[in-house]
């Protein structure tokens, strides 16, 4: 089948939807229709439905979907998961590798079905966590970055052949799983006197959302402060740069010239 008969639907959002859709677009793979929204009403559905499909195209899409919505191409629903599936079935792969430290993950491009993350995979990539310049683990945003882009090639490489019937989905090792949560805010809690490393990899890991805070006094006043970035020097965690809780960003030592004094974790 030729790449331009294929008629497809793209479902995503961030941080997959920019690099899948560029590497697609870049050989000539252009989605019929591109859509964003998680709300897939039932209108919306039967509108799918009144139309010919060859495959579903799904990516960081936030939501979970109906098996009436999985059954309207062809070719049924394909997902680009930035992981090495059955690993970190879940919301927060990318974001979770580097809290847990991985030296590894990957994409995979997987054949939709009701179950999280569950269904049979079509084609895997592995992708190195290199450290960036500077050293430590990798920035989140970075790293979503290089999975998006990553998994766009992958995809746009057995998207035809998977039109075409030419490759086959072989299911998951589902006794291997092992699964990622949803982050919440509270969750980038800081203990400056813990280890680290561990600090480290969770500002990395949890740049821009939900971010990374901890406790300050100054004047007497207990202070809410985003982390945003840091670094090690031998053992110890350095502190680059903060945005106290109303005030602009300014750098870590700035802030602690202002007079302010972290508190005990």
């Amino acid at each position: 089948m030729m790449i331009h008969h294929i008629r497809f639907a793209f479902f995503g959002n961030a941080p997959l939807e920019v690099g899948v859709l560029e590497e697609l677009r870049d050989v000539g793979l252009v989605p019929a229709r591109t859509v964003t929204s998680t709300d897939l009403t039932p209108e919306f559905i039967e509108e799918l439905e009144a139309e010919s499909w060859d495959v579903f195209v799904v990516a960081s899409f936030g939501a979970m979907l109906p098996k009436t919505f999985l059954d309207i191409p062809k070719r049924g629903v394909l997902n680009v998961h930035p992981s090495l599936l059955p690993r970190l079935r879940g919301p927060s792969p990318i974001r979770s590798a580097i809290l847990n430290d991985y030296k590894e993950t990957g994409v995979s491009i997987m054949l939709l079905d009701e179950k999280m993350d569950h269904g049979p995979l079509v084609a895997q990539k592995k992708v190195p966590i290199d450290p960036p310049a500077g050293g430590g683990p990798p920035h989140g945003k970075a790293l979503d970055v290089l999975l998006a882009y990553e998994g766009g090639k992958l995809l746009a490489q057995v998207l035809p052949l998977w039109v075409a019937g030419e490759i086959e989905a072989r299911e998951q090792n589902h006794d291997l799983a092992t699964y990622c949560k949803q982050f919440e805010k509270e969750d980038g809690l800081l203990d400056l006197s813990a280890d680290p490393y561990q600090n480290l990899l969770k500002i990395r890991a949890l740049e821009g959302w939900p971010g990374t805070f901890a406790f300050f006094t100054r004047a007497n006043k207990k202070i809410r402060v985003q982390v945003l970035d840091a670094h090690l020097e031998g053992s110890n965690l350095v502190i680059d740069s903060v945005k106290p809780e109303g005030k602009r960003e300014m750098s870590y030592a700035a802030f602690l010239n202002s007079g302010a004094m972290p508190l005990p974790g």
